[in-house]
């Protein structure tokens, strides 16, 4: 089923009124709130590079609660367990039999906080249910939620005690960006509602989880015109083969842009894909997923120097296809 005009434009109303709710509670960071929709509703997860004490948790309830779901906050550290996250299996004495109580994965969302600081394998494990939507246990089998977003973050600066995440396993985030530091406008309005600080809790539901999930099933049919696709696919590839980077846009990379865009569209109330919305997601989908050459980072060159450079040389097409 196409989207329709009327689809798209019910369809940018919702998202914008789930944007200003969440933005009651993250306050002056419109874009950041609007990607970490788009990231939910492309069923896809959210990798947040930042210091401590700018909003991450803060962004992952107002989404939970702004969509009448679940959230539950992880904090990873070295003695952290797979069976921590994803749930363990006991002996229930009283009823004589096996129950699986399950973990903090099993939420609408999820917040990670420092992912970095677990263990190869217990990332790990978050990762494959991350990747599969369930988790088996005992040769059994149990589903996530709908929706089913991870928010993972990461702190640049303290690298002590930490495990790097593999490029392969960052890939397997939609996008990467980061909240930022509040403008001093809103900063102020933080500080005025400092004795009361968690702007979550006044926040009302304003949409169900069942609708989130109609609403990720209505995008997937938004159009995107050959031309789009073949464009999408000659920017990965000029991310490949720039002497710059060791690892350019992997094919999942070049899925994720599409899955991305679908909804950045629709949000903007189109029932079509235009490269526009290409460019706009280009940093956080694609950088992650550039891997630089020892010389190039020796010599200062970053993943959005190659993607700007592939962006400016790579010709978009001159008129995309519409419905």
């Amino acid at each position: 089923m196409t989207i329709t005009p009327e689809n798209a434009t019910w369809f940018a109303d919702t998202f914008a009124r789930i944007t200003d709710n969440v933005g009651q509670a993250v306050l002056g960071k419109s874009n950041v709130i609007r990607l970490a929709l788009t990231c939910m509703l492309a069923e896809g997860h959210l990798l947040l590079e930042d210091a401590p004490g700018t909003g991450k948790t803060a962004l992952a309830r107002a989404i939970a609660a702004t969509v009448q779901g679940t959230h539950k906050r992880i904090q990873f550290t070295p003695d952290l367990l797979p069976s921590d996250i994803t749930g363990v299996t006991m002996y229930d004495q009283a009823h004589q039999r096996w129950e699986f109580h399950k973990g903090p994965i099993f939420a609408s969302i999820v917040l990670a906080d420092e992912i970095n600081r677990a263990s190869p394998k217990t990332q790990s494990a978050l990762l494959e249910v991350m990747e599969e939507n369930h988790v088996t246990v005992d040769g059994t089998r149990y589903e996530t939620e709908r929706p089913f977003m991870v928010i993972a973050t990461q702190n640049p600066i303290e690298q002590a005690g930490t495990y790097r995440l593999p490029e392969a396993q960052l890939d397997r985030f939609l996008m990467k960006t980061s909240v930022g530091y509040p403008s001093r406008e809103a900063a102020v309005q933080v500080l005025a509602g400092s004795a009361d600080p968690d702007r979550t809790k006044g926040l009302q539901a304003i949409i169900a989880t069942r609708a989130i999930g109609e609403m990720a099933d209505l995008v997937k049919h938004n159009f995107v015109d050959n031309a789009v696709l073949d464009y999408v696919q000659r920017l990965a590839e000029a991310t490949r083969e720039t002497p710059e980077s060791r690892l350019g846009v992997s094919t999942r990379g070049t899925i994720a842009m599409v899955r991305a865009a679908r909804v950045w569209a629709a949000a903007h109330g189109r029932n079509h894909v235009l490269p526009d919305d290409i460019k706009e997601l280009a940093a956080p989908v694609w950088t992650h997923r550039v891997v630089l050459s020892p010389e190039a980072e020796f010599s200062g060159t970053t993943a959005e120097t190659i993607l700007a450079k592939a962006l400016s040389t790579v010709q978009p097409p001159m008129a995309s296809g519409q419905r």
